[in-house]
């Protein structure tokens, strides 16, 4: 495919500007913007802030919308972060795309195994390490990377762009979806929709179409009104952590089978000619192994096994407990109450509410069945369904062109196992095809520890992203 004149002056202003674009990045990583931290939300309001200057200084007209405050679990009220929307152009000829991103990050301090500050960006044999690298700082900075690089080159930005950026993001986005739906009007000339919150299948260039729902739990046992010695009572009372422990365990087995009665009822059957879908998608069993750096075997050997139960097929997970000692050293305590914390990717079909209560009733049953006579209590935190498209259209053709004209290849075509619950919510306020289009690579440990997102993805990935927008100029 040869590469009109336009990209290839954006091109080069892209590769000539590298430097530039990786300095503003160490800005936006050194932004503790972490929304499940109370102590730092100051500082995703900062994140927002910031982003509505650098994308005031390329003449997007801003706006932050304020969307309250939230209740925290000690009953204290905290103040949410705006969401920051911006337009930048109103040409009635033109398309108009809307762009997502979230400005807020996953939690992170070296103690947690980082090799490196996480919120230093820090470069490393063509790899640039730092909280919010990958997810989500690193693919928005590229949207803006695109656009300075149309306007210094004097080149006319064919599509109207509208931006929504918001920094909840990564602990449910909360108050998005309200905010959204209060202002429609807003989406009535927006004819595609894309979303830069995602990864390529290893690495290989990918378009997403579909994605996993989640049912995140809370699961709380309280065995006394404190912590207790455990050379005074231990084994006096029934402890809350055995309890816990006991649950937990009857939640998945070893070979990640659910255990919850009722969870597959509605997930689609495999049809018989599906298979076809995974042959031709790029995609190495061994380089996905050994990117993750597992001891053992993976849960299944094969291609087609592992993608489907990483897109398919629901998943629980077991990701942690409050309320229990976790530093080093000893505490020889036994924990008044603690809290597992647990979640299921929901697929096509499943309803989050039907889910909840297959695990509560579930749960309860157990709990009861075992005998103890402490006080337990599980819900649902927060559910999101499950996100699919068509991919045959003119939005998802235009990325497939954008990533051709830069990568020199067709990416694969997947669905994707995360959760991202503003997919719905765009879905719905605009009535038009919503595309995910990822810029980093499958390792880049997105919500891990030593985190990154690789030099040729941050660069090239803007250049993507600048063709993509040549390309939907281009169709219809």
């Amino acid at each position: 495919m040869s590469l009109p004149d336009s990209l290839s002056k954006l091109f080069a202003y892209i590769d000539n500007n590298k430097v530039n674009f990786i300095e503003t990045l160490i800005e936006a990583v050194a932004i503790k913007s972490v929304s499940a931290w109370p102590q730092t939300r100051d500082e995703c309001q900062r994140m927002i802030n910031w982003a509505q200057q650098k994308m005031e200084a390329l003449n997007i007209s801003c706006k932050q919308v304020d969307i309250g405050s939230q209740d925290l679990p000690d009953g204290t009220k905290i103040k949410l972060p705006n969401i920051l929307t911006g337009t930048l152009g109103n040409d009635p000829a033109k398309k108009t795309v809307l762009v997502y991103g979230h400005l807020d990050v996953q939690p992170a301090a070296i103690e947690d195994g980082w090799d490196t500050d996480p919120f230093v960006l820090t470069p490393k044999d063509g790899k640039l390490y730092g909280r919010g690298s990958s997810d989500d700082k690193g693919p928005i900075l590229c949207w803006l990377n695109a656009i300075e690089a149309y306007q210094r080159q004097n080149i006319t930005i064919p599509v109207n762009i509208k931006f929504v950026f918001e920094g909840m993001e990564e602990s449910g986005s909360i108050g998005l979806h309200k905010c959204l739906m209060s202002m429609r009007r807003w989406f009535d000339d927006v004819e595609f929709a894309c979303i830069t919150d995602s990864r390529w299948l290893g690495n290989y260039p990918c378009v997403t179409y579909g994605l996993r729902g989640l049912a995140h739990f809370n699961l709380d046992i309280e065995c006394a009104k404190m912590d207790l010695h455990s050379g005074v009572f231990g084994g006096t009372v029934y402890e809350a952590m055995t309890d816990l422990f006991n649950l937990m365990g009857q939640l998945v087995d070893v070979n990640g089978k659910i255990l919850v009665p009722g969870v597959y009822d509605d997930v689609e059957p495999v049809k018989p000619d599906e298979d076809k879908i995974y042959e031709k998608i790029v995609f190495d069993v061994d380089e996905y192994q050994k990117s993750i750096g597992t001891p053992g075997r993976l849960l299944y050997e094969n291609k087609k096994d592992l993608l489907q139960h990483r897109w398919r097929f629901p998943a629980l997970s077991i990701h942690g407990i409050s309320g229990a000692h976790c530093k080093p050293g000893q505490k020889t305590v036994i924990p008044g109450k603690v809290t597992g914390k647990f979640s299921i990717r929901l697929v096509p079909n499943q309803d989050p509410n039907k889910i909840e209560k297959l695990v509560v009733d579930y749960l309860s049953k157990k709990f009861k069945e075992s005998g103890s006579p402490n006080l337990m209590k599980c819900q649902m935190s927060h559910g999101v369904r499950a996100f699919t498209e068509n991919p045959i259209n003119h939005n998802f053709q235009a990325a497939v062109r954008a990533t051709e004209h830069v990568y020199g290849v067709e990416p694969n075509l997947i669905r994707e196992g995360s959760t991202i619950p503003v997919t719905l919510t765009f879905q719905e306020v605009t009535g038009k095809n919503v595309l995910l289009l990822p810029i980093g690579c499958g390792d880049d440990g997105a919500h891990s520890q030593n985190e990154k997102i690789n030099e040729r993805n941050f660069i090239e990935g803007s250049k993507v992203l600048g063709a993509y927008l040549y390309e939907l100029s281009k169709v219809l």
